[in-house]
C-alpha cells in the first residue's frame, strides 16, 4: 500500500447519481472527487451502469484507476445511457425493482450525489430498508 491507499471497512460502493452532469461545475467535481477516493480507498464502485453524465464521471474514473466497476442498467435505459464503450462489468436487468435488488447484494454502503427522479427514488429506498431493518448498511 502506498503513502496515498487510505483503508476502508467497506469493499463495495454503491453511487447513485444522474445520467446528466447538471448545469453547475460542482456537480461534476464532486463525482470526479468520489471517484479518486474510491481508487484511493481501493474500492469498487457499483453504479446504474451508464457512461453519461455523473454516473460516467464516477465509473471511469474508478475503472481507470483500476477499481473494479458493476453497472447495472435497465436494458430500455442501454441505448440512452451507454454511449460508445461500457466501463467495467454491465449486467442488464429487467426492471427498477430488479435493478435496485441486484446493485443491493453487491455493495456494503451507498453514496448519493445528485440526481434526479431516479436517483431521489434510489436513495428514499435503501433508508426506507435501513428504517425497516431490512439492511444495516450506511447511507451518505
Amino acid at each position: 500500500m502506498d503513502d496515498k491507499t487510505v483503508k476502508s471497512r467497506f469493499k463495495r460502493v454503491c453511487v447513485f447519481c444522474g445520467s446528466s452532469t447538471g448545469k453547475k461545475n460542482c456537480y461534476r467535481d464532486a463525482a470526479l472527487d468520489l471517484g479518486e477516493e474510491l481508487v484511493s480507498r481501493r474500492l469498487n464502485l457499483v453504479y446504474g451502469g451508464g457512461s453519461v453524465g455523473l454516473m460516467g464521471l464516477v465509473s471511469q474514473t474508478v475503472h481507470c484507476g483500476g477499481g473494479h466497476v458493476l453497472g447495472i442498467i435497465l436494458k430500455t435505459l442501454m441505448c440512452k445511457e451507454i454511449t460508445g464503450e461500457t466501463v467495467g462489468e454491465v449486467k442488464p436487468v429487467a426492471d427498477m425493482h430488479q435493478r435496485k435488488a441486484e446493485m443491493a447484494h453487491h455493495y456494503d454502503c451507498f453514496i448519493a450525489l445528485r440526481g434526479r427522479y431516479g436517483t431521489l427514488e434510489e436513495l428514499l429506498e435503501v433508508i426506507t430498508w435501513a428504517q425497516l431493518g431490512i439492511h444495516d448498511k450506511p447511507v451518505s
